[in-house]
C-alpha cells in the first residue's frame, strides 16, 4: 500500500471571527499522485465550505498504521529492525516507519508496544515524533462507529 502525505489550503475561521488562510496534512491510501489528490478532495470536500486547494502531494514512507479510535494525534515511530548477516554474522538495521495514535507520547508509545506484541524479530524503536497530520484516509479502515453506522 502506498502512502501520500496531501497538504490541503483553504480559508478558515479562527479565534474571534478572523478568516486565516492555513494549510492541513492529511494521509491517504492510493495507488498514483493523481488518486491521492482525488481522494483528499473527496474526503475534505464535505467539511470545507468554501474554495480550497491540494498544495502538495509526496509519498511517505510509512509502512504500518497503528490506529487507536480514541486518539486525536498521529506520531510517527522509527523502528530499526535487527537481523544477522548469515554469511558475515554482522549485525544489519533496517529502517521502518510506523504510524501511531495516540492522545499524547505515553498513549501513543503503549499503542506501538501493542502492536508490535506479535513481532518475533529484534526490533529498536529509534524515535517516536508527534506529526501535524490530523487525520488519516484508508480504504480498508472504518471506524466503530463508522462499522456502526453501517450495520444501522
Amino acid at each position: 500500500m502506498n502512502w501520500f502525505e496531501c497538504k490541503v489550503r483553504y480559508d478558515k475561521m479562527v479565534e474571534q471571527g478572523i478568516v486565516k488562510k492555513v494549510t492541513e496534512s492529511f494521509l491517504v491510501d492510493a495507488l498514483s499522485f493523481t488518486e491521492a489528490e482525488a481522494r483528499i478532495i473527496e474526503e475534505q470536500t464535505p467539511f470545507i465550505s468554501g474554495e480550497f486547494s491540494v498544495s502538495a502531494v509526496k509519498r511517505t514512507k510509512i509502512s504500518e498504521i497503528f490506529r487507536d479510535d480514541r486518539a486525536d494525534k498521529w506520531y510517527l515511530a522509527k523502528v530499526a529492525f535487527i537481523t544477522i548477516d548469515e554469511k558475515t554474522a554482522a549485525e544489519k538495521r533496517a529502517i521502518s516507519q510506523i504510524l501511531v495514535a495516540g492522545s499524547s507520547f505515553d498513549g501513543a508509545y503503549d499503542n506501538f508496544k501493542d502492536g508490535m506484541k506479535g513481532v518475533m524479530g529484534d526490533f529498536d524503536l529509534v524515535s517516536l515524533t508527534e506529526t501535524a497530520l490530523l487525520d488519516v484516509y484508508s480504504r480498508e479502515y472504518k471506524s466503530q462507529a463508522e462499522k456502526d453506522q453501517e450495520k444501522a
